[in-house]
């Protein structure tokens, strides 16, 4: 006997029984066939995740491999990530998932009839990824103290963090950042068979007390100094592809979903999900947590400088950075595809204004029935209109592209706009800034005299050696320069740039093609780059189709410049899209 099930469109995820049953002369016997999955079909029209482009479908469900994009917005650095979706026992981590997150319906789970809704099933996946109080799949290290679980760059991919979840009786993986974070929950949604990406934002403002603006403070000497609001130089978040028939959708579209628990002024909290169309047109009122994530890609930076009498004076207001640069990697490439458009419109355009209006409106209610032209004054209130006129051009522009163990060369560019001459007093600093913002050791110091004749262009090298960034680095491969005019001069001049430091690479080279079940060699090689020994050197590797867990190699310590090639020999045990990833950790990162 051949038996067709045809689940209906709106049957609940999950794992099903089935069972026969023959009567015979009066007789009732049952026998149990065995299970079968019902999972979300976006190849099905009906199905309120379908998707009608199929270059799309495999990119968004089927494909196990992912970019992730971090760094600054001028200097965009990627890595891979290994979904692992289809790898043995996720699927029942995922619906264990659905299980613990059940209690985010208040019991509804009884009937479970909110499992057959996307909105529904990526709430709880949204809250269970960090965001529930006891069983959330992983933490983010307070403090970025992570001596007591794994550094949080050291991921892979997702299917190491779920098992480990799933094997320690639910209890959260330590340690996650944003990243790591979102590609768990892409694993899990397109394991129930959700279309999801991963999306990077970069210039991301967390602030509590004004939600379209975020304050940084410097001191005189260019040191930023730790507050409340942060500028995330990239956060990392999930987009998933539905029809929302709460908001009367009648076909898919993608819904923001950021499960990383972030300050909302109620406490932490993960938000969505958010239609990313109502992000761009402004109707928060729309959507669930759309204030948060519209003040996310529209709010102004300001910079402060603080002065020894305890007096803050405002050195720039800009509505440039955030949320100018929003990417994902793009179906069946491996570039990524810049997105911003889908979040707002053009900056300065008069669509791009209107949705501005409408959300100030709703995020600040005193101003719910003001006309464009207030609303316009106040934000031109908060501008320095000494910033545009004060009669001096500066940037700091890279002159190359430092690798670890490099020294960082810049071009301080100055230009006098003025017919008369100029001299000011300027203070120089370098730190170290982690991905969130968070202002860590000023390791370099140093003050100059400038002076510029009439329209005078002036190109001032610039250089911090590894000597002096070297010891401060660690994981936090990002660092921030910053040149401040002396107070005493009359003008308050600034100018910084945020600079990425490259790892060095890991070079992977298979060594004969993967077969199914036949053994298969691969070459990994990585070079010291440094002048002194890196300790403690332990090679992860990972791979889709390859290793049913990481592999970890141990190198112990590799000397100044040396060359270290390792031998790793595995056999494939499943068909697939094959790829080799190594990730290398040590003393110094």
């Amino acid at each position: 006997i051949n038996i067709s099930v045809f689940p209906p469109s709106n049957a609940c995820v999950g794992r099903y029984i089935l069972n026969m049953q023959i009567t015979s002369c009066g007789h009732t016997y049952q026998r149990c066939l065995g299970d079968f999955y019902v999972l979300f079909n976006p190849w099905c029209a009906d199905d309120p995740v379908y998707m009608d482009n199929q270059a799309q479908r495999e990119e968004y469900v089927l494909n196990e491999h992912g970019i992730l994009y971090e760094g600054v917005h001028k200097h965009i650095t990627s890595r891979p990530w290994h979904f692992g979706q289809f790898e043995d026992g996720i699927l029942d981590i995922c619906l264990k998932i659905l299980d613990m997150g059940a209690s985010y319906h208040q019991g509804s789970d009884r009937d479970r009839c909110w499992r057959n809704d996307p909105v529904h099933v990526s709430m709880v996946v949204n809250h269970m990824i960090s965001s529930h109080t006891t069983n959330s799949i992983m933490k983010i290290p307070e403090n970025n103290d992570y001596l007591k679980g794994t550094k949080p760059f050291s991921w892979n991919g997702s299917v190491p963090i779920l098992q480990q979840w799933y094997n320690g009786r639910c209890r959260p993986v330590r340690y996650g950042y944003c990243g790591s974070l979102a590609s768990v929950m892409c694993t899990v949604m397109r394991c129930l068979g959700i279309p999801s990406r991963v999306v990077t934002n970069f210039c991301f403002p967390s602030s509590i007390e004004n939600p379209l603006g975020v304050n940084e403070v410097f001191d005189c000497t260019g040191k930023n100094l730790c507050g409340k609001d942060k500028l995330w130089r990239y956060h990392c978040w999930n987009e998933s592809w539905m029809a929302r028939r709460d908001l009367n959708q009648c076909c898919g579209d993608w819904q923001c979903l950021d499960p990383t628990p972030l300050e909302t002024g109620r406490g932490l909290a993960c938000s969505g999900p958010t239609w990313v169309r109502s992000i761009r047109e402004g109707e928060l009122d729309l959507d669930y947590d759309g204030h948060h994530m519209f003040s996310r890609v529209n709010s102004n930076y300001v910079g402060w400088l603080a002065q020894n009498n305890a007096q803050k004076t405002k050195v720039f207001c800009d509505a440039w950075p955030c949320g100018q640069h929003l990417i994902t990697k793009s179906v069946g490439s491996e570039q990524f595809q810049d997105i911003t458009g889908a979040y707002k419109y053009e900056p300065g355009s008069v669509k791009n204004k209107e949705a501005f209006y409408r959300a100030y409106r709703r995020i600040h209610p005193g101003y719910c029935n003001a006309s464009n032209c207030h609303i316009e004054r106040e934000l031109s209130a908060l501008k320095n209109p000494f910033l545009s006129d004060s009669g001096v051009n500066m940037r700091l522009k890279m002159a190359n592209c430092p690798m670890y163990g490099e020294d960082v060369q810049l071009h301080w560019l100055l230009e006098n706009l003025r017919n008369e001459n100029k001299t000011l007093k300027f203070h120089l600093c370098a730190q170290i800034i982690t991905y969130s913002g968070c202002p860590m050791d000023q390791f370099w110091k140093d003050s100059v005299n400038v002076t510029l004749g009439p329209r005078e262009v002036k190109k001032i090298p610039l250089c911090i050696s590894y000597t002096q960034y070297g010891p401060y680095l660690c994981d936090h491969n990002i660092m921030k320069v910053v040149a401040v005019s002396d107070p005493e001069c009359g003008e308050v001049l600034m100018v910084s740039r945020d600079i990425v430091i490259n790892r060095p690479p890991v070079i992977v080279k298979l060594l004969s093609q993967p077969r199914l079940k036949v053994p298969c060699t691969a070459e990994i090689s990585f070079c010291n780059p440094l002048q002194e020994d890196m300790k403690n050197c332990v090679m992860t590797l990972e791979g889709c189709g390859l290793f049913k867990e990481p592999m970890t190699i141990d190198l112990g310590t590799l000397a100044a410049n040396q060359q270290a090639r390792t031998i790793v020999e595995f056999t494939p045990y499943r068909l697939g899209s094959h790829r080799l990833l190594a990730n290398l950790g040590c003393h110094k990162f």
